[in-house]
């Protein structure tokens, strides 16, 4: 377990190394489901970031990976990418990460599958994850608070597969991508299922593809290494793709995950480059959301709980207090309502007299107005 002093001495580094502002920025987070007709009455789960500014923002569509064992899909969350959003929305976008069929809460069981891994076949499943990319933009066309006008898509792994697959057939409004990592049938470490048949893909998509793209992979990536990524970016821009290739450094034990919440400081200056390229995104970058005041009554063993609840970057979240310092907090929940709810059941097996001190990144009003 990492100190509290240690943990709060962290937060204040990663503040400091995004060149943040004195006064942090207001984000605004909704729970969605995205209308799609082969998706059933229950739609694709969704949820959207955007600074907190009442007015309209172009759409940044977030596309993530898809995990070697498929039982793992029905684990993932939209919440789970609210740290790689927040990145989005720092710089001007309204950030969605949509999940495609099959993945967290959105129906759609095996829609997606390349079939066998010798002759797997990833057009078809790019055309799947491309339908549902198309559903999110529709759907966001008709908000008062997003455009798609000057909207970027940026994809990790599977996520970078399709977003590449959707600049093949490029929406309306649709004036750069990123991908991380992207590609798709890694059943092992440095093991791809039908490679030749995955770099056809690339080339296939590079025929039509002329959206300006920058393409990320590091080093040591045991999904899509080196000279396989190279193989997929020299298909694409052979057929006459657009794409600009970036070999960042190694990353952690895997570079597959160089594009996560812990890599923000190497991966968010590549962003940054490529969006002043072409004119995107907002002149000055927001800070993220100031941490907040510890509770005065906790203790130092609570005060390190505080410090990981404020670390924690999956919403819902919420942290309940007692005036005696009890404390219990609960995070990743469904809804707010259910982080309430949970966390002030974790406090009260200490106390029948806690209340909600902070619920996601912000305090509870009755906090507020006691707040100096």
């Amino acid at each position: 377990m990492i100190p509290a002093r240690k943990l709060l001495l962290l937060l204040t580094a990663w503040l400091a190394v995004t060149g943040a502002p004195s006064r942090a920025a207001e984000f605004y987070t909704e729970d969605l489901r995205i209308p799609m007709a082969a998706a059933g009455p229950q739609g694709l789960e969704a949820f959207l970031v955007r600074p907190a500014a009442p007015k309209r923002y172009p759409l940044a569509l977030l596309s993530h990976g898809s995990p070697r064992s498929f039982d793992d899909r029905a684990t993932m969350s939209a919440h789970k990418y609210y740290g790689i959003a927040l990145e989005y929305a720092r710089r001007g976008f309204a950030a969605l990460i949509v999940m495609r069929r099959g993945y967290g809460t959105s129906p759609g069981g095996r829609v997606d599958s390349v079939g066998g891994c010798t002759n797997a076949a990833y057009l078809p499943a790019a055309a799947v994850a491309v339908a549902d990319l198309r559903a999110a933009i529709d759907a966001m066309a008709r908000r008062n608070d997003v455009t798609t006008s000057g909207m970027i898509a940026v994809g990790h792994s599977a996520g970078g597969l399709a977003t590449v697959a959707l600049t093949a057939q490029a929406p309306s409004g649709l004036v750069a991508a990123i991908s991380f990592a992207g590609g798709r049938g890694s059943r092992d470490d440095d093991e791809v299922c039908n490679p030749d048949g995955l770099v056809q893909a690339f080339a296939t998509f590079g025929k039509t593809s002329r959206v300006p793209m920058l393409w990320v992979y590091a080093s040591n990536d045991h999904f899509f290494g080196p000279d396989l990524a190279r193989r997929f970016h020299d298909g694409f821009r052979g057929s006459g793709g657009n794409a600009t290739f970036v070999a960042a450094p190694p990353y952690g034990e895997d570079g597959h995950y160089l594009y996560s919440v812990a890599g923000r400081p190497q991966w968010t200056p590549i962003v940054d480059t490529f969006l002043r390229e072409h004119a995107l995104g907002s002149r000055d970058i927001l800070s993220p959301p100031d941490p907040l005041p510890t509770p005065r009554q906790l203790g130092e063993a609570a005060r390190g709980e505080f410090a990981r609840y404020l670390a924690s970057t999956t919403p819902h979240k919420a942290f309940a207090v007692s005036p005696k310092g009890g404390y219990g907090w609960r995070s990743g929940r469904a809804t707010i309502e259910d982080a309430q709810r949970d966390s002030l059941a974790a406090c009260m097996k200490w106390s029948p007299t806690c209340t909600l001190y902070a619920v996601d990144d912000r305090l509870t009003d009755a906090q507020s107005a006691r707040a100096p």
